[in-house]
């Protein structure tokens, strides 16, 4: 790295073509393919210099709501218009508009339950149990011992 290359970034032009990529999705492994530099020297600036951290939350902001409303809408389903023109040499000749309806996207659906209402909708539950399992297999097993004993055996099904 050249001494005092980080100063450009700092500079209000620098910052603007980080935040810029950032905005258009970019990770910060190509964005500091961009800068020329490698991936854990950004990390560095990012723990050195407030304003390149700041630089890259705020452009990354952008694309994760457009991200996030593009989601929620492809789960609830919309319509569009799609146009069509035909042309004959520089004049369009006819022009069709039919409305379309993209249908919810039930995938669209589970990963934003999964991740915005995780608590009703995690794969996998939190369950309390009332008392130790080690204490419950005691239990079970005194329990199935009483019924060997008595002869009566086990509740069939």
């Amino acid at each position: 790295m050249a001494k005092g290359k980080y100063e450009y970034w700092l500079t209000p032009e620098g910052l603007l073509k980080i935040e810029g990529w950032a905005r258009d999705g970019l990770t910060d492994e190509q964005i500091a393919v961009n800068i020329g530099i490698g991936y854990s020297t950004l990390q560095t600036w990012k723990s050195k210099y407030q304003d390149i951290q700041d630089t890259l939350k705020r452009g990354k902001e952008v694309i994760d709501r457009q991200v996030e409303n593009a989601l929620l809408k492809r789960a609830l389903g919309y319509e569009y218009e799609e146009v069509k023109e035909k042309f004959e040499g520089n004049v369009m000749t006819e022009r069709t508009v039919t409305k379309k309806e993209v249908i919810p996207d039930v995938t669209a659906q589970i990963f934003w339950l999964k991740n915005r209402k995780r608590e009703a909708w995690a794969d996998r539950q939190n369950i309390e149990l009332s008392q130790p399992i080690d204490d419950s297999l005691k239990e079970m097993e005194a329990y199935f011992e009483q019924l060997k004993e008595s002869g009566s055996g086990p509740p069939v099904e």
